[in-house]
């Protein structure tokens, strides 16, 4: 079955842990905007780009795509 972007970085949640991968998905967890449904690359860039302040580098994101690529 194929799993949304927001789908699979719900996998990396982990409210006691420091990791940044982590803590992007323990907030994007509480981000009510977040665009659950996409699992286009730009489309979600562009949102975290202008909307995700709490995510502290771009390459957290980068990282987790590649995963969740891997993972497809």
């Amino acid at each position: 079955m194929h799993k949304s972007f927001y789908q699979f970085l719900m996998t990396k949640r982990n409210p006691g842990s420091s990791d940044p991968i982590a803590e992007f998905a323990n907030n994007a967890f509480y981000d009510q905007s977040f665009p659950k449904q996409l699992d286009e690359f730009d489309s979600i860039s562009k949102y975290l780009e202008e909307n995700a302040g709490y995510l502290p580098s771009m390459v957290v994101f980068d990282d987790v795509w590649k995963q969740y690529q891997e993972d497809m």
